[in-house]
C-alpha cells in the first residue's frame, strides 16, 4: 500500500488501435505513431525547464516553478499530439484519466494535513517526541528509525501511514536533539519502503507479480536476494553517521526541552491512543482515507478530552464560551494546523505545522505532473520510449536492466508508481518469455525500481506526499535514503553478472501453472 491508492484504477488508459480512434461505427480519427523525436520533445523540454528552476529557485522551486515546468511540458507533448492527429478532446481525456487515478492519494494528503494538526493538538506528537527522547540514543538513531519503520511496515503493508505517523514523531525527535533532519528522513522512507516491499499486505507488492505473471510468495522470496543485503548496506550507513555525527543538544538541552514539553502537553501513553487507532486499522486493511479520517478524529477526540485548556488557550478567544471555543481550536488545527506558542523556539518550530492547507503546494504538484504524464501516455509518447529501449535488449542481463531504466524513466515522467509497474512490466512480459526468463525475474526488478525510487522523485505521488509529511524537501532526503538507492543498483549489479537470475526450466509446476 505505498501510494495508497487502487492499483486496478491506476491502470494506464485503455488505447485503442495505435492509429486510431475507435468510434460506434469504425475507426475515426487517424493517428500517426509517433517518432522517437516526438517522444523526446516533452522530456527535453521539462528537463531544461526544472533545471532552470532549480537554479533560479533553489529549494522553493516546488513552490511554483516546478508546477509550470511540468504544465508548459505537456504543453509540448499537446503540440506534438495535434501534429500526430490526436484531438483535443483525446487529449483532455487522457489527462483527466491521469488526475483520476491520483484523486486517492490527494484525498489522503488533505487529510494526513488534518492529521497532523490534531495529533499536535492533542499531545500525540509530543508524547512521542517525549518518549522518544528518553528511548533513542542519538548514537544509534538514524539506524534505529529505519529499522523501527521498517518492522511496523513490514506488519501492516504500508509505507505511507508509517511516515504519516512513526515519522512526524521520529522527524520531531530528531529536531529535538539537533540531530540532522535530512538523514531522520533518508532513514524513515529507507525502513518504510523496505518494509512495504516485503510485506504481503502492500499495493505494490501485490500489483507487480500479478503483471508478472507469477505468485505474491515467490515473488517475495525472490526479492529478498536484492532487499536483504540492500537494507543492511542502508543500516550500516546509517550506523556510520550516527557514530560520525556530532551532536549539538547537550543533556541539559534536553531535559529542558522534555521540560517544556511535559509543561505544555503533560505526556503520557494515554495520549498514544489515536496512533495505536491508525495502526490497527491499518493492520486490518481498511482503505488509507477513511483510516486517516478516523486517526484524526481520534485526535479530536484525544485534545477534547485531555488537552482542553491548551485548545483554548490555542484558540485565543475569550468572547467564546469554552465549548465553542473548543471546537474551533480543533476546526483549526484541521484545515490551517497548530501554532506552538510555548516559549520554546526550537519546540515551537517542530510542533507548528500540518492542517490540509499545507497540503496544497503538494497537491498543486501532484495535479501537473499527472497532467504530463496523462498527455504522454495518451498519445503514445511513453510506449514510444519504452519501445525504442528494446533496440538495447541483446541478453537476459540487458532485459533486466532495461526494466530497471524503464520504471525509473516512467516514475520521472508519469509521476505514479503504479503506471511504472504496470505499463513496462506489460509491454516487456513477452521479451522475458523469449529470453527464458522466470517471471518472478520481471516482478522483482518492477519493484526493485519503480515501487523503490518514487519517493525520490519531488513530482511523483509518493516523493510529494513524503516532503510534504516529514516537511523535508525530497532533494534534501534524497542522499540519505540508502535503501532506495543502492536497492536498484543490487538489481543491476545482479543481472550483469547473472546472479540469482532464475531460468523458466528452473520452475516448479506450481510456479508454472501461475505463470
Amino acid at each position: 500500500m505505498t501510494s495508497e491508492t487502487d492499483p486496478q484504477q491506476s491502470a494506464p488508459h485503455p488505447q485503442q488501435d495505435s492509429n486510431s480512434t475507435q468510434g460506434p461505427n469504425g475507426p475515426e480519427t487517424k493517428h500517426k505513431q509517433p517518432s522517437l523525436l516526438d517522444a523526446l520533445l516533452p522530456i527535453i523540454a521539462l528537463v531544461v525547464m526544472l533545471t532552470g528552476a532549480v537554479y533560479l529557485f533553489s529549494s522553493d522551486s516546488s513552490s511554483g516553478a516546478n508546477q509550470i515546468a511540468l504544465i508548459m511540458a505537456a504543453c509540448v507533448a499537446l503540440i506534438v499530439g495535434v501534429k500526430n492527429g490526436y484531438t483535443w478532446k483525446e487529449m483532455e481525456e487522457g489527462i483527466v484519466f491521469s488526475v483520476s487515478m491520483a484523486t486517492g492519494a490527494l484525498l489522503i494528503l488533505f487529510t494526513v494535513g488534518s492529521l497532523i494538526g490534531t495529533w499536535i493538538l492533542s499531545g500525540t506528537v509530543p508524547t512521542m517526541i517525549y518518549y522518544g527522547m528518553k528511548i533513542l540514543n542519538p548514537e544509534y538513531f538514524y539506524a534505529a528509525s529505519c529499522l523501527l519503520c521498517a518492522v511496523v511496515a513490514i506488519s501492516i503493508g504500508s509505507s505511507w501511514t508509517v511516515a504519516g505517523t512513526l515519522g512526524i514523531a521520529l522527524i520531531g525527535v530528531a529536531g529535538a536533539m539537533g540531530l540532522n533532519v535530512e538523514i531522520t528522513a533518508g532513514a524513515i522512507i529507507s525502513g518504510a519502503y523496505f518494509g512495504d516491499k516485503m510485506s504481503p499486505m502492500s499495493d505494490t507488492t501485490n500489483l507487480a507479480p500479478a503483471v508478472a505473471g507469477t505468485d505474491l510468495f515467490s515473488h517475495i522470496r525472490h526479492m529478498a536476494w536484492t532487499t536483504t543485503p540492500s537494507i543492511i548496506i542502508a543500516l550500516i550507513g546509517f550506523l556510520l553517521l550516527g557514530f560520525n555525527t556530532e551532536i549539538p543538544a547537550t543533556g541539559a538541552e534536553l531535559a529542558k526541552t522534555m521540560a517544556v514539553l511535559q509543561t505544555q502537553f503533560s505526556p503520557g501513553v494515554h495520549l498514544l491512543i489515536p496512533l495505536l487507532v491508525v495502526l490497527v486499522l491499518a493492520y486490518k486493511k481498511m482503505p488509507a482515507f477513511p483510516t486517516v479520517i478516523v486517526g484524526t478524529l481520534a485526535g479530536a477526540v484525544c485534545a477534547a478530552l485531555f488537552q482542553f485548556d491548551n485548545v483554548i488557550k490555542f484558540v485565543g478567544d475569550p468572547s467564546l464560551l469554552p465549548s465553542v471555543a473548543l471546537i474551533k481550536g480543533i476546526w483549526i488545527a484541521m484545515f490551517d494546523g497548530y501554532t506552538a506558542n510555548t516559549g520554546n523556539a526550537m519546540i515551537d518550530s517542530l510542533l507548528s505545522r500540518g492542517g490540509m492547507g499545507s497540503m496544497i503546494n503538494t497537491v498543486w504538484l501532484i495535479l501537473c505532473a499527472m497532467a504530463f504524464g496523462g498527455v504522454m501516455e495518451r498519445t503514445g509518447l511513453l510506449q514510444r520510449i519504452l519501445q525504442s529501449m528494446l533496440v538495447f535488449v541483446k541478453s537476459s542481463s540487458s532485459l533486466i536492466l532495461t526494466t530497471l531504466v524503464s520504471c525509473i524513466g516512467a516514475n520521472l515522467i508519469t509521476a505514479d508508481q503504479f503506471i511504472a509497474i504496470i505499463l513496462p512490466g506489460r509491454m516487456l512480459k513477452v521479451e522475458y518469455n523469449k529470453y527464458g526468463l522466470a517471471p518472478v525475474n520481471l516482478s522483482r526488478a518492477l519493484e526493485d525500481s519503480a515501487t523503490i525510487t518514487s519517493p525520490l522523485v519531488p513530482w511523483n505521488t509518493c516523493g510529494a506526499y513524503m516532503a510534504s509529511t516529514l516537511g523535508v524537501a525530497t532533494i534534501a532526503y534524497l542522499p540519505y535514503a540508502f535503501f532506495n538507492l543502492v536497492c536498484p543498483l543490487i538489481s543491476a549489479s545482479y543481472a550483469y553478472f547473472d546472479f540469482k537470475i532464475l531460468k523458466l526450466e528452473d520452475m516448479d509446476d506450481a510456479e508454472l501453472a501461475t505463470s
